[in-house]
């Protein structure tokens, strides 16, 4: 089984999303729970950006102790001195450094030629090397970007000293067959047997994060960036738990293996909703409350006969105590009685049929059918015996 090394950009892309912005203890108590988790290298921030980014970052370095620190910086000297800074009581530090090759963002938003690009990077990437224990390269807009030209500004990374080479979906713009494509032509031309890592930083821009990742660790790339609920700019970075967990269920068809503790999952999703006030809906995969929720009758027979009827994975494999059996207009008897079991109460064979009745008009009046109203239409003589 192939290692792959799961970066964790939740305290700096992720805080990038709309009202999800963090204060230092929080992504300090973040960064420990990541740490947790098993997360390789925690990204925690743009430390030019602002003091507070700065501090941030600084606070994260000095608190980790097992997880890898990186501080993102453009190609530009000041950033990464700065970086540098920030990193300097990290025990383990990358200075991960940016530039982008598209022809786009070349025209419109740097303002310089591909030469001037070629030129930063063998720059950044050298006095990167003298600061941090590794050094990231990532090409901006990589799959917008010519890729005669990409694998040029990669090789550049590399000769200066990369020893990984980051290829963003920055737009969410690629389909999975495309960038497993791309990710095998940089293996060839770029890294060949060397021990540079590729990494990807896909977002979700078409809902393809997670699959373009997967698409790019089977052509190749040995590194996925991610945040916890797939949170970061605009839709949305590759989400962690489900990358992990689409490994962790298909190891039959994805041979891979992480350091993630699949069982710090949830803790970990209910967390950053917690800090940044900002929930996951509730279909959401993996760690939504109707992730493991059952309502259809049909379903719930098969889940209370064998939860694999309907459950690919268990709750407790993600850190969620339990399924949840949903009473609704959809249910039927055998969640009916289950859960009537559950109350203590047991319904005599002559009794289903009334009471099962009983429950269907009132779920047809009542979006759930809770506890209460379930002893309300027990037959009569389940109070009693309740309260004997």
């Amino acid at each position: 089984m192939r290692d792959i090394t799961i970066f964790d950009t939740t305290l700096r892309d992720g805080e990038q999303s709309p009202g999800c912005s963090m204060y230092l203890d929080e992504k300090v108590t973040m960064a420990r729970q990541l740490e947790r988790l098993g997360v390789d290298v925690v990204e925690a921030g743009f430390p030019f950006a602002s003091e507070g980014d700065f501090n941030s970052v600084a606070a994260v370095a000095a608190e980790l102790r097992s997880s890898k620190v990186a501080a993102l910086c453009r190609t530009v000297p000041s950033d990464i001195e700065r970086a540098a800074e920030a990193l300097k009581e990290a025990k383990h530090s990358r200075i991960h450094t940016f530039v982008a090759t598209s022809d786009i963002h070349l025209e419109y938003k740097l303002k310089r030629s591909r030469e001037d690009v070629l030129k930063m990077t063998d720059t950044a990437v050298r006095k990167a090397r003298d600061h941090a224990d590794d050094v990231e390269f990532s090409a901006e807009d990589a799959t917008r970007s010519d890729v005669d030209y990409l694998c040029r500004v990669l090789e550049t990374a590399v000769n200066a000293g990369a020893s990984v080479i980051n290829v963003p979906d920055t737009v969410g713009y690629t389909l999975p067959s495309e960038f497993g494509q791309l990710i095998r032509t940089i293996k060839e031309r770029v890294v060949g047997n060397s021990d540079v890592k590729i990494s990807v930083h896909c977002h979700n821009d078409l809902g393809l994060a997670v699959a373009n990742s997967l698409a790019a660790v089977e052509a190749g790339a040995s590194q996925v960036e991610c945040t916890i609920n797939g949170i970061g700019e605009r839709a949305g970075n590759a989400s962690l738990e489900e990358f992990i967990m689409a490994l962790a269920v298909r190891q039959d068809r994805l041979p891979y293996s992480t350091n993630i503790d699949t069982t710090q999952l949830y803790p970990s999703s209910r967390l950053l909703s917690s800090i940044v006030k900002f929930d996951v809906q509730p279909n959401k995969a993996i760690v939504g409350r109707n992730a493991f929720a059952h309502e259809a009758g049909i379903h719930q027979h098969g889940v209370l006969s064998n939860p694999l009827c309907y459950e690919i994975m268990t709750p407790e494999s993600v850190g969620v105590p339990k399924n949840s059996i949903v009473l609704g207009k959809h249910s039927g008897r055998h969640a009916l009685l289950s859960r009537y079991a559950e109350l203590g109460i047991t319904i005599d064979d002559a009794d289903i049929g009334e009471v099962y009745t009983r429950f269907a008009a009132l779920a047809d009046r009542k979006k759930n059918v809770y506890d209460q109203d379930l002893l309300a239409i027990a037959p009569q003589n389940i109070p009693a015996v309740l309260a004997a």
